[in-house]
């Protein structure tokens, strides 16, 4: 039995296909599935069910999935007793980032990191929420950067900033000629959401809760519509199919600016607005936070990442300290 084959069967657990898996752990189906058939001939137990298209975990590989899981954390845990000795800020960092944080945020800390700690250098992976809270538990990341709230998972946090949300609608809306919005100015409009799996579209849904019976369901007069990313749902708000709520780091500055400069920027048809408070409820926004595992020994790492997020302009959000 070894590690490699351990990781192998947690990864066909967690994409329930042999082929995924593979690609996940980065090698051919093939050799995946010859090491899986050694280690189930080796326990002499059927770990999964095959069937056409779909793998599903027997009811004691389930047990072993999860000791599995468990030995990997402790054997990356080896691997951070290791690093004590040396210096932390010495050797690449894995962070993980959600795809709503990203482009907006990755080009300037990256630069801020090359900058204040070359010795360390960035290695980035976008994704889901839930899929970033997985490869932190094992190991596959170092850190995080994601918006609560999310499942607890005993993970280190640390608060990195207040992020207020926008509307964002067409430039010939009738919504367009405010000077702010509230929820309620919303309600009544067909809303522009980002497709299952982004945490920001659970975030909107809060803020605009009726809309959540559309969102799954097409049938109604107010229909909500989905794209996979902000950018998509921009030029679908610019195309004057609907409006949208937007994080503010997001939002152009030039598109904040007078009604001249917005001419010239790339989004002349999207006008961005600020939320007011509305019935003592605060404007929607998210925290966003910095979360890595305890048993993580870097710790020099993370601050010194804290500290090249903090360098970043962060326009309109408000920074946090612990």
């Amino acid at each position: 039995m070894t590690l490699t084959e351990l990781k192998y069967i947690v990864a066909v657990a967690r994409e329930k296909h042999f082929g995924r898996a593979a690609e996940a752990c980065y090698v051919s189906q093939p050799t995946l599935s010859v090491a899986i058939k050694k280690l189930e001939e080796e326990l002499d137990v059927k770990l999964f069910e095959r069937s056409a298209g779909e793998v599903s975990v027997t009811s004691l590989g389930e047990e072993i999935v999860r000791q599995a899981q468990s030995v990997l954390e402790q054997a990356n845990e080896i691997k951070e007793i290791a690093k004590r000795g040396k210096d932390p800020l010495s050797g690449v960092l894995t962070l993980g980032v959600i795809y709503t944080i990203g482009p907006y945020l990755l080009p300037e800390l990256v630069r801020n990191s090359i900058r204040m700690t070359p010795q360390m250098p960035l290695m980035l992976q976008e994704n889901f929420t839930i899929k970033l809270l997985e490869m932190l538990r094992m190991g596959e990341i170092d850190c995080a950067i994601m918006a609560e709230p999310f499942p607890d998972t005993g993970l280190a946090l640390a608060p990195l900033y207040d992020e207020p949300f926008m509307a964002a609608v067409p430039s010939g809306h009738p919504l367009a000629q405010k000077e702010s919005l509230s929820t309620t100015d919303l309600k009544n409009e067909t809303m522009l959401l980002l497709g299952a799996g982004h945490c920001f579209r659970d975030h909107v849904l809060e803020v605009c809760p009726e809309f959540a019976r559309y969102a799954s369901n097409a049938e109604g007069i107010r229909r909500t519509f989905e794209g996979s990313s902000l950018e998509t749902i921009k030029h679908m708000v610019a195309a004057g199919m609907g409006v949208t709520l937007v994080p503010r780091l997001s939002v152009p500055e030039d598109a904040l600016a007078s009604t001249e400069r917005r001419r010239k920027t790339d989004e002349p048809h999207i006008r961005y607005l600020p939320i007011h408070a509305e019935d003592g409820i605060a404007p929607p926004s998210r925290r966003v936070v910095l979360a890595w595992r305890r048993s993580f020994t870097r710790y020099e790492a993370i601050a010194a990442l804290r500290n090249a997020v903090y360098a970043c302009p962060l326009p309109g959000v408000q920074r946090l300290s612990e």
